[in-house]
């Protein structure tokens, strides 16, 4: 009799095991969901809605976010791939932030540190493969109080289109040597080397708006990186009270930074590139323009290039995104 009961509950707990088993693993992942902080939505916050995309997910999951001020420290881990954060508008869909370096943590981090640093000081880090950031704002409001990051990528493969990226120092950090990374029709601003970064990036018919004397790029190209900073058919603006402000400056030697077809106004230093302090950097630092428009460029450092149109011409996706597996930005949704 006991043997009995023994078998049927040992054939009741395979059942129950087959049945959990076959609901796990038919489980139907979203492939969209909606954040809205009254609550109409599927979550209040943008963290929660990223965290319930399917870990290293096959298809592009959209995550669309009603407007509001979402006040967060958002991060995409990369284990989180393919996600795409499209907001209702850019100028009412706000991720903000104000951390900056040197600020006290409510909480140690898991190395014990207690202040955040520029790598920490993001409103949003974004560490997974293929993400998408569309018709939002992202901003850190931590004021000029040194690096203060707003946006931190670190992803492959990365389009963030038709945006507004908000900061002073450091605004956007454009991280890792393996990163590609597009940015397209956005509005940029900061103080000093507010776009910085050792990925591989493009700046497509971008607004920049320097808001101080100071340098706008600090490019940390690796030696064995061919491509660096690229900014095509951008127009540079300023703050009224600003007059002199450089292209860029190498946070490391090998910085590589090239300015296309690109309107600026006559706050640009007519040296237009600075070495840092470091006459070394000179001749490792690869800087050069084709076709700058509003100002001129005959008192540029001697140790910068002005292309000629050949030149300039292998400074398109292929050349610079493609690599082995072909990525190649261009048919992507945007817009208000």
């Amino acid at each position: 009799m006991t043997a009995r009961i023994y078998n049927n509950v040992n054939l009741t707990f395979v059942i129950l095991s087959s049945v959990l088993f076959s609901i796990v693993f038919t489980q139907d992942w979203p492939s969209n969901l909606i954040v809205a902080q009254d609550g109409s939505g599927n979550f209040t916050t943008i963290q929660a809605a990223v965290n319930a995309v399917r870990d290293l997910s096959q298809v592009q999951v959209e995550i669309y976010i009603k407007p509001g001020n979402y006040q967060e420290k958002l991060v995409i881990p990369s284990w989180k791939t393919k996600i795409s954060l499209i907001g209702e508008t850019k100028s009412a869909t706000i991720i903000s932030n104000a951390d900056y370096t040197g600020k006290i943590r409510p909480f140690p981090d898991p190395t014990g540190q207690t202040t955040f640093n520029t790598f920490t000081s993001y409103t949003v880090l974004v560490q997974g493969d293929d993400f998408q950031a569309i018709n939002l704002t992202i901003e850190n409001v931590a004021g000029q109080v040194g690096q203060a990051v707003a946006l931190h990528v670190e992803g492959d493969r990365t389009i963030i289109r038709d945006c507004n990226i908000l900061g002073n120092q450091d605004t956007i950090y454009a991280a890792t040597q393996n990163s590609r990374q597009y940015y397209s029709n956005c509005y940029i601003e900061g103080t000093t080397d507010f776009i910085f970064g050792e990925a591989t990036a493009i700046f497509d018919n971008c607004l920049i708006k320097t808001l101080r004397n100071s340098y706008i790029t600090a490019a940390s190209t690796r030696p064995e990186t061919k491509y660096g900073f690229v900014f095509r058919n951008c127009t540079i603006t300023s703050a009224p009270d600003v007059t002199s402000v450089y292209l860029g400056r190498p946070w490391r030697p090998h910085s590589h930074t090239v300015f296309l077809n690109t309107i600026m106004g006559p706050f640009i230093n007519p040296s237009g590139w600075h070495n840092w302090g470091n006459e070394a950097n000179e001749e490792t630092a690869f800087y050069a323009e084709y076709n700058t428009q509003g100002v001129n460029v005959t008192m540029r450092v001697p140790w910068s290039h002005q292309l000629t149109k050949k030149e300039a011409f292998f400074y398109n996706f292929e050349n610079i995104f493609a690599l082995d597996d072909n990525w190649f930005p261009e048919n992507i949704r945007g817009g208000e």
